[in-house]
């Protein structure tokens, strides 16, 4: 009873901070609520997005406008083949004034980092983001820089040009937590951002309404939250049955596991509960275990398709039945 008076209140702050940044967002976001959410469950997990979708839908805007909402810096990665690991992690320069080499920093070390179409980066440079997923920090010439949280890489990519690109390996995609589109806006949103821009972008006038502290304190809370047995349970069912699925080639990790586990506690913290529900991990599962499969190669020949999979998966999949919790 004690633990339930302390983690509620928790719970409860995250639901009203994560109200403040969706509704600033949305000042520059329109009509994309459930990829905002979804980012956002990212960052309260210390996890990480990759955003994959056609140019022209907002993604550098997004990324733009968390870290103008939570007042934290933020750097773009616009990856080429020819990007180096040192443009993105930084590196020592000789400083011929102090006669001796100085760490000079490089986009990584901001809080929130968008790399653009990183799939145009080569495999050797998409590597030097690894450490800094995994770790929050980055290691060079032997010495290791912790990142400053809260910390969230947000990166890009084109699905329909493949031209000149290097695919993320498997290992690498899941690093990522969530993997989400944005997809076009409708006829009304598209008419209501153009009205946004008649005069100026809204993201020169957003503002930040929480700060990083907060965020962090946010990330900490959601750790707090309750996962009963059965939900922990239900959740490795979840991904045990992906690896037992016959059109599954390669199912969900160990780790995505745990990313399940701490979205759900995320989903239900910004919903105003200080314990998971089985919806909660209904809702994530598409965005957290998608990217985190791959499929037989004659289950892709009949266009079977990963989403369809995972619905099949929750339908067999039977969802525990939980007891009222204590108020």
């Amino acid at each position: 009873m004690a633990e339930n008076a302390t983690d509620k209140p928790r719970a409860l702050d995250v639901t009203a901070v994560s109200r403040r940044i969706i509704a600033n967002v949305e000042q520059v976001i329109v009509g994309k609520r459930q990829q905002i959410v979804q980012t956002l469950v990212a960052w309260f997990c210390e996890g990480h997005v990759l955003l994959e979708d056609v140019p022209g839908v907002a993604k550098t805007i997004m990324a733009r406008a968390f870290a103008c909402t939570v007042g934290c810096t933020f750097k773009r990665i616009q990856c080429t083949p020819d990007l180096l690991p040192t443009d993105v992690t930084g590196g020592s320069i000789f400083n011929q004034k102090a006669s001796e080499f100085e760490f000079r920093p490089g986009p990584i070390f901001a809080q929130v980092v968008l790399a653009d179409e990183i799939n145009r980066a080569t495999p050797r440079t998409q590597a030097a983001l690894l450490e800094a997923m995994a770790e929050s920090s980055v290691t060079i010439d032997g010495e290791t820089h912790r990142l400053r949280p809260p910390f969230l890489i947000i990166a890009t990519q084109n699905p329909v040009d493949h031209e000149g690109t290097f695919p993320l390996p498997e290992a690498q995609l899941d690093r990522f937590l969530i993997k989400l589109s944005l997809g076009y806006p409708s006829l009304d949103d598209e008419v209501q951002m153009l009205d946004m821009l008649k005069r100026e972008h809204p993201l020169e006038k957003l503002q930040p309404v929480i700060s990083a502290e907060q965020l962090v304190a946010c990330q900490r809370a959601v750790r707090t939250v309750n996962v009963d047995p059965k939900i922990r349970r239900y959740i490795t069912e979840i991904v045990h049955a992906t690896r037992a699925h016959h059109d599954i080639r390669l199912g969900g990790s160990p780790r995505a596991s745990i990313a399940l586990y701490r979205s759900a506690q995320a989903v239900a913290a910004i919903r105003g509960r200080n314990y998971v529900e089985p919806d909660d991990v209904k809702q994530i599962v598409p965005a957290v275990l998608g990217h985190r499969i791959i499929l037989q190669p004659e289950s892709r020949l009949q266009n079977v398709t990963v989403s369809e999979l995972l619905t099949e998966v929750l339908d067999e999949t039977k969802a525990p039945l939980l007891e009222a919790p204590v108020k």
